[in-house]
């Protein structure tokens, strides 16, 4: 979501937390409801020299730090992979790591880095009078590494501050949660989220008029990607940004029916994550057909079977933990074409069973 706005119901949800006391917050929902977005306004209220009950000045020395990522009173804890996509700096010898060569960035939170933040606790703060850790995705911290930080995070040094931003909470120890106080997003209605979709795709995309800029998405493609996100803004957004709004829109009303027939090439250009992902969402939505409920990812036309037969939920189950071993495992290096393949060819099974 916008770095320069808030969208309006976290904006609300920030000023909430803003009157409430505690040390360490968990913010926690499904991805795509802003997560980041408030634990970095929370961050910046709590480092601003002039705060307000909405939050951060935006023009003071510390907001200025905290947009320029140098702030010194602020610990980024986050893979390597996302501190390098949001330009947050890494220290001097993981950083000299990766530009040697020596090994790729991590996917995970490492406990060398929680290690840091825990010293990073320790330091005699820099301006203000508080110190924040944030971390995100949680989730991406194992075991080893969460327990470093649980005595810090349960009784942190002087005025320190923790936010856990995760779309993942169930995977996070209980130990961890236990010491965090809750903040459960708050999912926006429908058409909030498509008139802020529709802003920010517009301030993304520019006039047009720069053959470079990303073509407008239509409010009917802008629908169909946010019915296909499941309602949650940031992740339509992200198609928008990937300059394949239209296109991933027409292939996702396309898609349920090609994927009936057995045509492969419906997902030919889907990263194998993101095929997984959609193939649990049309397993969703048929198995809600089934059982009476409306379809939540896809336009009810677009599905390829009809209401009222309960036909077929043994298989519908089946598939769908296939789909939750495979998401388990979707990065590691198989060989991309063989794998949709065989995701296309054990879906139009399902579907063909129904």
């Amino acid at each position: 979501m916008s770095a320069t706005a808030l969208a309006p119901w976290l904006q609300t949800q920030l000023s909430s937390l803003l009157t409430q006391r505690g040390h360490a917050w968990l913010l926690s929902g499904p991805s795509g409801l802003g997560q980041f977005e408030l634990a970095m306004a929370l961050a910046r209220a709590w480092l601003c020299e002039n705060p307000t009950p909405a939050g951060a000045c935006g023009v003071c020395g510390s907001c200025h730090a905290v947009d320029v990522h140098t702030h010194a009173d602020l610990c980024m804890l986050m893979p390597e992979t996302l501190s390098l996509e949001l330009g947050w700096p890494l220290d001097e010898k993981t950083q000299d790591d990766l530009d040697n060569k020596k090994r790729k960035p991590s996917k995970e939170i490492k406990v060398d880095a929680a290690r840091e933040a825990v010293s990073f606790t320790q330091f005699t703060r820099s301006r203000g009078t508080t110190k924040v850790v944030l971390v995100y995705p949680a989730e991406r911290m194992n075991g080893i590494t969460a327990n470093t930080l649980l005595k810090t995070l349960e009784e942190p040094p002087g005025a320190v501050k923790f936010i856990l931003a995760t779309g993942a909470a169930h995977q996070l120890l209980p130990t961890i949660r236990s010491r965090c106080l809750g903040h459960t997003m708050q999912w926006p209605n429908f058409d909030d989220a498509l008139a802020w979709l529709q802003n920010e795709s517009r301030a993304a995309t520019g006039d047009g008029s720069d053959k470079k800029a990303l073509k407008v998405p239509t409010t009917g493609e802008l629908k169909t990607l946010l019915t296909a996100a499941g309602g949650r803004p940031a992740d339509a957004l992200a198609w928008v940004l990937s300059g394949q709004a239209s296109q991933r829109a027409h292939s996702w009303q396309a898609l349920p029916k090609a994927i009936a027939r057995g045509d492969v090439t419906a997902l030919a250009d889907w990263p194998p994550a993101q095929a997984v992902d959609a193939l649990q969402k049309l397993c969703h939505d048929i198995w809600a057909l089934k059982t009476g409920a409306h379809p939540r990812f896809f336009s009810l036309e677009d599905l390829p079977v009809d209401a009222g037969s309960n036909v077929g939920l043994y298989t519908l189950a089946s598939w769908s933990r296939e789909l939750a071993t495979t998401a388990r495992t979707v990065e590691h290096p198989y060989n991309p074409g063989l794998m949709l393949e065989s995701l296309a060819s054990r879906a139009k099974l399902a579907l063909m069973s129904i």
